[in-house]
């Protein structure tokens, strides 16, 4: 695996394609966090924030342990998407107050005022 890993890694120095990889890959790793916070606030609510700590921290110890470069700055953007979701959800729970979401009913009295 690993020497998969460093292949691929000097195709992408080779062609000069590692700035499109990294910029790709960060797309879609934000986009993928996007459906992410919304299933989780509906779900679970705002109470699941640590969850999106947890998996930063990882991350950048992961991004600092890692030796391949292009790992590593995907491990960084991973850990900062996590970081970045945190407050999301919380503006999501606002999106849902303001019906913009749908409210899980399950939960809908965490929603009441006092509870804000």
């Amino acid at each position: 695996m690993l020497y998969l890993c460093i292949m691929i890694s000097e195709l992408f120095s080779q062609w000069h394609i590692s700035g499109l990889v990294v910029g790709l890959s960060t797309f879609l790793i934000i986009g993928f966090f996007h459906p992410i916070v919304i299933k989780s606030e509906y779900h679970f609510g705002v109470r699941c924030w640590w969850w999106f700590l947890l998996a930063g921290i990882a991350m950048c110890l992961l991004s600092v342990w890692v030796d391949n470069e292009i790992l590593s700055i995907l491990a960084g953007v991973v850990a900062f998407s996590s970081f970045w979701s945190i407050k999301e959800i919380f503006e999501q729970r606002e999106r849902v107050l303001k019906g913009w979401f749908p409210m899980n009913p399950k939960r809908k009295h965490e929603y009441c005022p006092e509870n804000r």
